[in-house]
């Protein structure tokens, strides 16, 4: 009886942690060359399977060899025990995963992995494993590989220099002639359906029998902003509409990435998730109209009948990649339903723990999905010292999976044979009787803090010219108010009164019309004005000259 903890803790391994799912962007400057040569056609690497819930390679460190999880998201190794012939750094590293801590000291030994060999590969010792959740021995690995550059090293920030790198950015970095890619191919365990023995993983080579994969769309690698570039993933976009239910119509969903093109979503490739994480309503639209279906609100997931077909196809540069439908459903997790009967898991459940407060992506495609495309990863000009690969990172996805041949396998496998996927019940239920999964507060807080923080660049941009506005907003308010100031104390400085007061009789009347001449009449007399009285209304202290005139008074 295999329980669902362990599952679901591996589900969140590494997503809770920061710098996880990352590849590096940064340029530095590189060890000197210490690897071997390589040996032509040796560069693969057997994957075993522990019950399609991870997927495990061996690596040979300080001479011991130690079985490691395989993680295309994070860029550190760890592992258990001890190493010989290591070498302490007198570092110590923390690192937080859904299932514990990984904490001890930084070592260097020497490694080989794929027939490469480093001398001095960085490394977390982890003596105690007792925070963990599962007992990762018993899961059947000792350690765990990240197999992405070096943005989310913690070894390499913490080292802060070149013997801090990640395997594979030692590897390519000391390979300046040689394709940096690696490709991964991930086999399904029991079921008695068509599947490659053994999974098999190769660095800067192609599996003969899958050499097609050169010849798929190059999906470029969408870019986060880069001062978050500790949380790029391997991640690319799907096409409009790119997500086919089991209804054959697409699943609508809006990206919560603010780049995204309309009708697009960003996914995420992450070999280190069980199940694939998916939008809660996308995962709604897979399950929901499935006669029987009940949604587990305590491991947060949803349940089905083990006997529902269920198709379900994601499109990529314009190729459809249809999921085996044992791999939409699974049975080797022992659930039961509300009644006590035994139910499969619906292996793409609604996204939780890591839902991206970032707003970076949107589905994390996992083990579910990867078993079904042969994958390459192409890291491209985010390694320096390269002289053959300097484009752009990319992905590229050949299907493995035949739909018709798949459906045929369900029927043998969880149907004995017999096809009863078009009988009444096992018909999808109507659009107005589809079961939503219940979001919890936890949930509503996280989608709330993605809504602000997703458009942080935005918001920013706003507050900055909001902040602009008001500051010139409030200028021109001040230089008005400044001339409405000047021209109050211009109209204050006023003329004389326009009407004088009356003038004393006394006071002698005088003309100034000349003569044809030019000269002033005889009796023309300027005579001093008398009987101004000295509280008169009009005294010569009340004129003011202002800006307006310039006469003065005779």
């Amino acid at each position: 009886m295999r329980s669902l903890l362990p599952v679901l803790s591996l589900l969140a391994l590494l997503s809770a942690h920061a710098r996880a799912l990352t590849f590096n962007v940064n340029v530095r400057q590189r060890a000197a060359n210490v690897l071997a040569a390589r040996a032509n056609g040796q560069n693969t690497v057997p994957v075993a399977n522990t019950r399609n819930s991870e997927y495990i390679a061996n690596i040979t460190l300080g001479g011991r060899q130690i079985p490691v999880l395989l993680d295309t998201g994070s860029s550190d190794l760890w592992v258990t025990g001890s190493v010989p012939n290591a070498n302490d750094l007198g570092k110590s590293v923390s690192l937080s995963y859904a299932v514990g801590r990984a904490a001890g000291d930084v070592y260097t030994a020497p490694l080989q992995f794929a027939n490469y060999a480093v001398k001095d590969q960085a490394f977390l010792l982890v003596q105690d494993t007792s925070s963990f959740s599962v007992d990762i021995k018993s899961q059947g690995y000792e350690g765990l590989i990240g197999l992405g550059p070096n943005t989310g090293s913690v070894i390499r920030d913490k080292i802060d220099n070149a013997s801090g790198d990640s395997v594979l950015d030692r590897i390519f970095s000391q390979n300046t002639t040689s394709a940096n890619y690696l490709t991964i191919l991930l086999n399904r365990e029991g079921d008695n359906v068509t599947s490659p023995t053994t999974g098999q993983l190769t660095i800067s080579e192609v599996l003969p029998d899958y050499s097609k994969i050169t010849s798929m769309p190059k999906l470029q690698v969408t870019k986060v902003h880069r001062l978050t570039d500790e949380d790029q993933h391997w991640q690319v976009l799907t096409d409009v509409n790119g997500v086919i239910g089991p209804d054959g119509q697409p699943i609508e969903v809006d990206s919560i990435v603010p780049s995204a093109p309309d009708g697009q979503l960003v996914v995420v490739f992450d070999s280190g998730f069980t199940l694939p994480q998916v939008p809660r309503k996308m995962a709604d639209a897979i399950y929901g109209r499935v006669q029987g279906a009940e949604y587990n609100e305590a491991n947060e997931v949803w349940t089905v009948p083990c006997d529902q077909y269920i198709p379900l196809t994601f499109k990529f540069g314009g190729v459809e990649y249809p999921i085996h439908p044992l791999d939409v459903s699974s049975g080797d997790f022992n659930m039961v339903n509300s009644l006590g009967n035994p139910v499969c898991l619906g292996t793409f459940q609604p996204i939780t723990s890591a839902f991206s407060l970032l707003g970076e992506y949107d589905i994390i495609l996992g083990m579910a999905f990867m078993r079904n495309t042969y994958t390459l990863l192409d890291y491209g000009n985010f390694m320096e010292n390269t002289a053959s690969d300097r484009g752009d990172p990319y992905i590229q996805l050949l299907p493995v999976t035949d739909a018709s041949a798949a459906k045929k396998e369900f029927i043998a496998s969880r149907l004995n044979g017999q096809d009863t996927t078009g009988d009444s019940s096992h018909a999808l239920l109507s659009s107005d009787q589809m079961q939503h999964s219940p979001i919890s507060k936890a949930e509503k807080k996280k989608q709330y803090e993605e809504m602000i923080l997703s458009r942080w660049p935005y918001i920013f941009v706003g507050c900055l010219a909001f902040v602009i506005i008001v500051a010139g907003l409030i200028t021109w308010r001040c230089c008005v108010h400044r001339r409405k100031q000047r021209e109050a104390k211009a109209r204050n400085m006023r003329l004389p009164n326009a009407n004088p007061p009356p003038r004393s009789p006394a006071a002698q009347t005088f003309s100034f019309n000349r003569l044809e001449d030019g000269a002033m009449p005889s009796n023309m007399e300027m005579r001093e004005s008398k009987g101004y009285d000295h509280h008169s209304e009009y005294r010569s202290s009340d004129y003011r000259p202002s800006f307006a005139s310039s006469r003065t008074r005779v």
